[in-house]
């Protein structure tokens, strides 16, 4: 199994590749365009600011590369958001793959932001990304924004209100939490994915 990591220097693809090597793929940090177009699969990890991520995107290239990738792409905590069409963070275009704008958890005494920590999953619909993962299941979350749910929603999660915990729509998959950090739930998450067809 090979799958390629996209190194935006926004996140830290060091714990994603590890959990993917733990499950015998090859990994390949890269941000060549070349290099992305011809993945078997992709993973476009992030944390921090959208229209961070997006100017590095253009300064280095690699916006089309992502957009018009047809095998399996997985983007996880603000690779999720970069999906959707707008980011209410930085006012920001992003990748424009599913429909939506990204916005702001609200926060309050009771839900501070950001949303930091434990919280289950409930699976909307079923997904092969989603086999073997239990309802009510445990991820660990850091974000201080959320996707909408909509149609391609797979499993929502609750903080200050229901969002958008990991999406799925034709070959463009997403999860807010981190996978590599979520335990069994997230290793079984990252294992489905490297098994999708290309």
């Amino acid at each position: 199994m090979k799958v390629t990591v996209i190194r935006l220097g926004v996140g830290n693809t060091a714990s994603v590749k590890f959990a993917l090597e733990r499950l015998g793929a090859a990994v390949r940090l890269t941000d060549d365009p070349l290099e992305i177009s011809e993945a078997e699969r992709l993973i476009l990890p992030g944390v921090g600011a959208a229209a961070f991520a997006m100017h590095r995107m253009d300064a280095i290239g690699v916006r089309d590369a992502i957009v018009n990738f047809k095998r399996p792409l997985l983007g996880i905590c603000l690779g999720q958001q970069l999906l959707f069409e707008e980011s209410e963070e930085g006012a920001v275009e992003t990748l424009g793959l599913i429909g939506g704008m990204v916005r702001r958890l609200p926060a309050s005494i009771a839900a501070p932001a950001p949303h930091m920590g434990w919280s289950r999953l409930s699976a909307v619909k079923p997904d092969p990304l989603l086999e073997g993962v239990r309802e009510g299941d445990y991820c660990y979350f850091v974000h201080s924004f959320a996707c909408p749910v909509n149609e391609a929603t797979l499993a929502v999660s609750s903080y200050s209100g229901a969002f958008a915990a990991a999406i799925g729509m034709r070959n463009i998959y997403g999860c807010q939490f981190h996978p590599e950090r979520s335990g069994e739930p997230g290793r079984r998450i990252l294992s489905n994915f490297l098994a999708l067809p290309c």
